[in-house]
């Protein structure tokens, strides 16, 4: 059960919220719960959206090669059909990999205004009182949330790109994958309580940083989540919501606990 007392808040260190609370938090609250589902309505349809009109235009560009079975009449022409193959199985697997993490890339910036609406209400009946609130709703502020979703998503493509190339390194490069995609899992869940609160992306790359062991708790499942072929469309979009506000509860957490150190510290 997820401690939510005032004066426990401002007078101690907050303990980390396990996943199962944040679960149990979002199901208590009928708000988040109505908007968790509609979210994880609105990102499925965005990522298989995405998802079939990447796919298409892979499948478009370098479907010459896929159907261009070589001959197999001499031991030569069958060497070249079974690298052939095996080409071809390879690309099929990793195209589709790529074409989600794109497509959930793109649903992920369309619809981060609507996850910051989540994360800011989540944060807001966590803290009670203690609510720092941000500018008022306004279309200039949800531009931003759109823009500061976009950069994000920007900065996955190339986190993308360079995990494609460590993929080929064999054992450390899939473990620098799996790490990469951790911390990146995280990086897209604590945009959206850092983003209200105008933070730079900079700001936020140094913050997984200076929080590393944290960043990587946050980020494992969802990484893991990520990489199941097919799976990883439903499984993600499912998960998204909850994972914001485990992200924003522990976020909060991790400052509050910096702050009451910090005051310690100084009145000591």
């Amino acid at each position: 059960m997820i401690e939510n007392s005032h004066q426990q808040k401002n007078t101690q260190l907050l303990p980390w919220v396990p996943l199962s609370s944040s679960a149990w938090f979002i199901f208590t609250s009928s708000r988040l719960l109505s908007w968790s589902l509609f979210l994880v309505l609105v990102t499925a349809a965005l990522t298989w959206g995405g998802f079939l009109l990447t796919t298409d235009l892979i499948d478009t560009v370098i479907g010459s090669f896929i159907h261009a079975q070589p001959e197999t009449r001499s031991w030569w022409g069958w060497l070249k059909f079974s690298g052939w193959l095996i080409a071809k199985y390879l690309f099929l697997v990793v195209s589709r990999i790529v074409a989600f993490f794109l497509a959930f890339l793109a649903a992920y910036s369309l619809s981060a205004p609507l996850y910051v609406f989540l994360s800011t209400s989540a944060e807001k009946i966590y803290c009670g009182d203690d609510f720092e609130a941000d500018a008022e709703l306004s279309i200039a502020g949800i531009c931003r949330d759109l823009w500061e979703g976009i950069k994000i998503g920007g900065f996955g493509i190339v986190v993308t790109i360079i995990a494609l190339f460590l993929s080929f390194v064999p054992v450390l490069g899939q473990l620098a994958v799996f790490l990469l995609y951790a911390y990146y899992s995280t990086l897209m869940f604590i945009d959206y309580p850092t983003s209200r609160r105008r933070w730079s992306l900079g700001r936020k790359i140094q913050w997984l940083r200076k929080n590393g062991s944290f960043a990587l708790r946050l980020g494992i499942l969802p990484a893991l989540a990520g990489m199941i072929p097919l799976l990883n469309l439903f499984l993600m979009a499912l998960i998204f919501p909850l994972f914001t506000v485990h992200a924003t509860l522990n976020f909060y957490v991790i400052e509050h606990n910096k702050k009451m150190l910090y005051k310690n510290l100084t009145s000591s």
